[in-house]
Formats: structure tokens, C-alpha cells, sequence
């Protein structure tokens, strides 16, 4: 069924050779994305939870337009509206950028925008679900607000919430797909091309399914080794790694205990 990628096209090429340069294009631009999503998320999350009210109405608006504008439409926005808005000298800089930089940028900081509104959300969550004994601590050590973020909230919080940030980390790669609509190569549109040139398409979107469902199944299983390594003991990520040592563990705990209250008469 197959046997069509590995023919050759009119250039010489074949046209597996095609799926491998969409596929090269869609891992940099999730990757890249992925990271400026990340960066961009943790900081319009922790906005969201400070005391400053300009901050948090700041972040909160961020959030309110990225996440509630669908991702086609911002693409539109960063690749035809942008260039016009901006001063001449600069959109026209934009505009003579060659391809397939020239879509490459701006689905790039589309899908890394659109993703850090969601990422935020999950930020906010896991902050708001930590304890406020935990703030409240780091205050009476005499850390600032800063410090307390830096080295108390945030780093707790990030380990809580990898579960959830796995559907994002799938998310960007599945929504790279919309950069076909400004011209970038990238695996759906190599799959429409090798269709439109070989009228195969069952093989065409079939091997692209494929390869998309791979990708997602190595982001789902790396997630979840990152969080079996980061997960918080104690929380509910950490319940499945209790095993049969867990009632002579409790019995030294209460032995412990009982030694305590025992100095302590």
C-alpha cells in the first residue's frame, strides 16, 4: 500500500523523501514552539496569581484573547496583518523575509503564543493547589515574594502539573498542521501534495497519520517518565509506586512517634 512513497518523483527525488522534509519542519517548529510556550506560560501564570492587580489583569487579558481566538485565525493575523500594522521599513523587512523562513516565524510564534495562554491556565492551577501554609512558611523565613515564587511555589507547582502539560505537549505537535495555510511544507501538507501529484491519497494521509500518531505516543511516553521522576511523594502521581513495605514503613513511623510523645512525658 505503500510502495508509492518509495517511487520517484519528476525531480529525482521520492517521495518519502517529501514526508521526511514535512516531518523535519513539523519537529522544529514544535519543538521551538514548545519552549517559547513554556517560558511564555510559566511567567502569565504566576502573573495570574500575584498580589498586583495591574500584573494579574495583565496576564488575565493575555490569556482571555490568545486562548479564545481560534489558532487558524491568529495564524492569518501573524502572517498577513502583521507585516501591514507594523512601520513600512519593518513589514516590508518582514515581507522580502525568503522562504520557508518567511512562514516559519510567524507560525512559529503563533503556535508558541496560542500554547503559553494554555500552559498559563496550568500554572495557575497547580500554584492555587499547593497549600498556602507553603507561602505562608517561606514569608515567616523572611523571603521576599520573589524568592518565595523562585525557590517555594513554582518548582512545587511545575511538578504537579506535568500530567496535565502532557495534552499540551501533544496539542503542539497536532496544531503545527495549521501552518500549511500560510505555505509552510510541513507534514499535512507534504501529504496533500504526494496525493495531489500521485492521487494516492489514502497512502498519502494514512503514512502522515501515522507518523503523527507515533509522534504522539513518544511525547505521551516521555511526559510520563518525566513525571514519574519529578512526581511529588505523597501526592496522588506517587500512590502507584507503593508497594508491600508500606505497613512495616508505618509501623516505624509510629513506632517513631510513640517514642516521641514518650521523651516528651
Amino acid at each position: 500500500m505503500f510502495g508509492v512513497l518509495f517511487e520517484q518523483t519528476a525531480d529525482g527525488q521520492r517521495y518519502i523523501d517529501w514526508l521526511l522534509s514535512g516531518l523535519g519542519w513539523t519537529l522544529a517548529l514544535a519543538f521551538f514552539g514548545w519552549w517559547i510556550a513554556f517560558a511564555v506560560g510559566v511567567l502569565v501564570g504566576i502573573g495570574r496569581t500575584v498580589k498586583n492587580r495591574f500584573v494579574a489583569a495583565l496576564a488575565r487579558l493575555y490569556v482571555e484573547i490568545f486562548r479564545n481566538i481560534p489558532v487558524l485565525v491568529q495564524m492569518f493575523l501573524w502572517y498577513f496583518v502583521l507585516p501591514e500594522v507594523l512601520p513600512g521599513t519593518l513589514g516590508n523587512a518582514i515581507k522580502q523575509i525568503p522562504p520557508p523562513w518567511g512562514s516559519f516565524f510567524p507560525a512559529l510564534l503563533c503556535l508558541g503564543l496560542y500554547t503559553a495562554a494554555r500552559i498559563a491556565e496550568q500554572v495557575r492551577a497547580g500554584i492555587e493547589a499547593l497549600p498556602k501554609g507553603q507561602a505562608e512558611a517561606a514569608n515567616a523565613l523572611g523571603l521576599s515574594a520573589y524568592l518565595t515564587y523562585r525557590h517555594v511555589i513554582v518548582p512545587q507547582a511545575l511538578r504537579l502539573i506535568v500530567p496535565s502539560l502532557t495534552s499540551e505537549v501533544m496539542g503542539v505537535y497536532k496544531n503545527t498542521s495549521v501552518a500549511l495555510t500560510i505555505g509552510l511544507m510541513e507534514l499535512t501538507a507534504q501529504a496533500r501534495q504526494i496525493s495531489e501529484a500521485t492521487f494516492q491519497t489514502f497512502t498519502a494521509f494514512g503514512a502522515a497519520t501515522l507518523i503523527y500518531l507515533a509522534l504522539a505516543l513518544i511525547a505521551y511516553q516521555s511526559m510520563m517518565l518525566i513525571d514519574k521522576a519529578l512526581h511529588i511523594p505523597g501526592t496522588a502521581a506517587a500512590r502507584d509506586d507503593i508497594t508491600v513495605e508500606a505497613p512495616a514503613s508505618e509501623l516505624q513511623q509510629g513506632g517513631a512517634l510513640r517514642e516521641a510523645m514518650e521523651i516528651a512525658k
